[in-house]
C-alpha cells in the first residue's frame, strides 16, 4: 500500500495545488480496479510499471508543457537563433569598433588599440549572443504555453503542420554548394574590419613607436573625398552577406551579383589607390630609406602590389562564385 501512496504522491506533487486531489482519487481508483483482490507487492510494482514514470504521468495531467520549448516549436526556434545570432554579433561588432574610434584620441599604442578592441570584442559578442538567446527563448517559452492545441507535431519554417508539399519548396543543395552561416559571418566580419580600416586609417596604418607617436601612412583626408561611393560599397557587401544567409547556396544570380560588386569594389580601390596624395610624403620618405629604394620606386611598388593582389582576389572570388553556382 504504501509503494501506491508513495506513486501518487509522486505525481500529484507535480501538479497545480487544486487538481491534486481529484487526479490522486482518480488514481487511486485506476490502481486499485487494475490490481487483483488479493494482491501482492509483485502485482503492485508490475501495474505502477506500466503506468511509468511519475514524471511523465503527470507531464500528461498538465495544461502545460514541462520543458521550455518542447519539439512542435523546437525546430523553428533553432532555426531563428542560427541566422540572428551572427547578424546580431557583427551589429555589435561594428558599432563597438565604430564608437571606440569615435572617441580615439590618437595617443594611445596601436598594440594597445587592437588588443582593446579584440577584448572589447569578444566580451561584446558575449553579451549580445547572451541577450538574443534569453529574448528569443523567452518568446517561444510563451507560444509554447498559450498554445492549446494538442497536435504536437513539429511545425515547418512557416509555422504550418508539415506536409510532403513542403519538400516541393525546398531545393536540394549540395555540400560543396552550400552557403555555411560561418561564411556569413566572415564575409560581415571583414566588411567591418576594412571600413573600419578606412575611416580611421590615419590611426592605424603608419609607423609608431612604443609611446604611439610616429607617421601615418595614409592621408585621410584623401580617404574620406570617396566617402559616398565606399559607403555603397559596403552597403553592398552587407547586402551580398544577408542575400548569402538567405539563400544557404551560390545561384547564378548570386554570382552575377557577387561580379558586380567585386567591378565596383575594383574600380574605387584603384581610383583611391592612384591617388598620388594618397600617401603621406614623410611616410613614404622613411620607409624608401628603410628598403635601400628611392620614394618612387617604393611608391609604385606598393600601389601597384596592391593593385595587383586586390584584382587577383576579385579575380578568385568571381571565379569562385560562378563555380559553385554550376554544381549540381
Amino acid at each position: 500500500m504504501n509503494l501506491i501512496e508513495v506513486y501518487i504522491q509522486e505525481v500529484t506533487r507535480r501538479l497545480p495545488e487544486k487538481n491534486r486531489e481529484d487526479i490522486a482519487l482518480e488514481l487511486r481508483s485506476t490502481i486499485e480496479d487494475t490490481l487483483p483482490d488479493d494482491y501482492s507487492e509483485k502485482d503492485v510494482k508490475a501495474v505502477l510499471e506500466k503506468l511509468g514514470n511519475p514524471a511523465a504521468l503527470a507531464s500528461g495531467y498538465r495544461d502545460q508543457p514541462m520543458h521550455l520549448i518542447g519539439p512542435r516549436y523546437f525546430d523553428v526556434y533553432v532555426s531563428l537563433l542560427k541566422m540572428i545570432l551572427p547578424i546580431a554579433a557583427v551589429i555589435a561588432l561594428i558599432s563597438m569598433i565604430a564608437e571606440y574610434f569615435i572617441g580615439y584620441s590618437g595617443e594611445e599604442a596601436i598594440v594597445n588599440v587592437i588588443l582593446t578592441i579584440m577584448g572589447k570584442g569578444v566580451w561584446n559578442i558575449i553579451e549580445v549572443g547572451i541577450q538574443v538567446f534569453f529574448w528569443l527563448t523567452l518568446v517561444f517559452v510563451i507560444i509554447e504555453r498559450t498554445d492549446k492545441g494538442k497536435d504536437q507535431q513539429p511545425l515547418s519554417a512557416s509555422l504550418q503542420k508539415w506536409t510532403p508539399e513542403d519538400l516541393k519548396s525546398i531545393p536540394y543543395i549540395p555540400k560543396k554548394k552550400a552557403i555555411t552561416k560561418l561564411e556569413v559571418f566572415g564575409s560581415l566580419m571583414w566588411t567591418a574590419i576594412w571600413a573600419t580600416f578606412y575611416f580611421y586609417a590615419n590611426h592605424l596604418v603608419g609607423v609608431y613607436d612604443g609611446s604611439g607617436a610616429g607617421i601615418s601612412a595614409l592621408n585621410q583626408d584623401v580617404l574620406l573625398f570617396y566617402w559616398p561611393i565606399v559607403l555603397v560599397v559596403i552597403a553592398l557587401e552587407i547586402g551580398l552577406a544577408l542575400y548569402k544567409l538567405i539563400k544557404g547556396q551560390w545561384t547564378k544570380k548570386m554570382a552575377i551579383f557577387n561580379t558586380a560588386l567585386e567591378l565596383i569594389a575594383t574600380v574605387v580601390f584603384i581610383v583611391i589607390v592612384s591617388n598620388p596624395n594618397l600617401m603621406h610624403q614623410e611616410y613614404i620618405t622613411y620607409m624608401s630609406g628603410l628598403f635601400n629604394t628611392t620614394a618612387m620606386q617604393f611608391e609604385t611598388w606598393i600601389v601597384g602590389g596592391v593593385i595587383i593582389i586586390f584584382i587577383l582576389s576579385a579575380a578568385f572570388n568571381v571565379f569562385d562564385g560562378f563555380r559553385k553556382a554550376r554544381i549540381r
